[in-house]
């Protein structure tokens, strides 16, 4: 009865019915195939915001996760229609911290979009009193596409990697 219950709820009884679906085992093959390369899409993201994580708790950085851009009305009007969610935000006395986290282990057009869109984003946070935009990424992919993230330097004074992210830390306790 679930079962029934759910192919008629989902649409799928129809999709049977009308034979959208020539091979079921191909399509059943499909749907899995998809959702497999979807669950793998992030997961470099998600180990590298772990590893962020556990950095700053180690260096006893208080941090939030996942937080619309929302929450500061002071910068809603400088990002405009961007539905923003930083990945991480760190409050100190001096400043509010904004931050993106991500990793690549290949390259291609993902890494030049993320750093054209951190590249516009950036200076738009930066220039609001209080507030810093910080990239930190890392990872082999960004071997292809250097020249992309070079340019990101220009844009964003605060570009950290696993490697020199003590030095952000460092400037976070000072504030």
């Amino acid at each position: 009865e679930q079962v029934t219950e759910f192919l008629n709820e989902t649409g799928l009884t129809k999709v049977f019915q009308n034979k959208q679906i020539k091979n079921l085992v191909d399509y059943v093959f499909g749907v899995e195939v998809g959702l497999d390369s979807n669950a793998r899409k992030n997961r470099g993201g998600h180990i590298m915001e772990g590893l962020v994580a556990n950095i700053l708790t180690l260096n006893g950085i208080e941090f939030e996760q996942e937080v619309y851009y929302t929450e500061f009305p002071e910068i809603v009007k400088a990002l405009g229609a961007d539905n923003k969610r930083f990945d991480f935000v760190i409050r100190t006395p001096q400043k509010t911290y904004l931050i993106e986290a991500n990793f690549y282990t290949g390259g291609g057009s993902k890494l030049n979009e993320v750093a054209r869109s951190y590249s516009e984003l950036a200076p738009k946070i930066n220039a609001v009193p209080g507030f810093e935009f910080v990239w930190i990424t890392d990872g082999i992919g960004w071997e292809s596409a250097r020249n992309k993230l070079e340019e990101a330097f220009a844009h964003i004074p605060s570009v950290y990697n696993l490697t020199n992210i003590h030095e952000l830390i460092s400037i976070m306790k000072n504030d």
